[in-house]
Parts: C-alpha cells; structure tokens; sequence
C-alpha cells in the first residue's frame, strides 16, 4: 500500500477508502475474495477475518495513523460479542473519532 498525505479532518467516505484498500491488501494475502466492503461489512461474517488478519490490519492502521487511532485499544475494550458483530463502519468511525480528537487537541 503506497503512502498518502494526512488530511485534515477526513470524511467519513475517505476513511472508509483508504480502510477498504487496506483490507484489500490483507485480504489479498489470504487468497481471492469477492466481499464487498461496505460500512455493514461484517470482519467475522463477511470478510471471515481471524485474529492474524486483525493484527495485519492493526499494523496497516498504525503505519497511516499512528497512535491516534489505536486499534488495539478499540478492540480491547469490546466483549467477545462485540468483536463478532464487529463492522467496518466501526472501525470508520472510530478512526474519524480518532482523527478529530487529534485535530481538536492540536489547536
């Protein structure tokens, strides 16, 4: 996955991108997939995650945002349920959230 500049601020639509190209990326290392990733896809369900594939996302994350969106915290703090049910939508808006605290806190 190349590099990109850090917007300010991001989108909840740009967030959801560079997310789906980052799943695309560790899904690519599984093997051929054809789920759509979408705000309700499911990481158990449709993207039939397991937790290496969570630690490869994790990294993936911090390479682009670093501390200000950590996922290990995010995922920490859910019960087993949570972490079944998780969607990437979620995740988006976690990493919005994240983002923006960040941005407000500089200011």
């Amino acid at each position: 996955m190349t590099a990109t500049t850090i917007t300010v601020n991001p989108t909840t639509e740009q967030v959801l991108a560079e997310i789906a190209a980052m799943l695309a990326d560790v899904l690519a290392d599984i093997g051929p997939h054809s789920a759509e990733i979408a705000m309700g896809t499911s990481f158990n369900d449709d993207l039939e995650f397991e937790s290496i594939d969570m630690v490869s996302l994790a990294v993936l994350l911090n390479a682009r945002w670093g501390e200000r969106v950590n996922f290990a915290e995010f995922v920490a703090g859910k019960h087993l349920d949570e972490l079944i049910a998780l969607t990437v939508g979620e995740l988006v808006y976690h990493v919005v959230d994240g983002l923006a605290v960040t941005q407000a806190g500089r200011r």
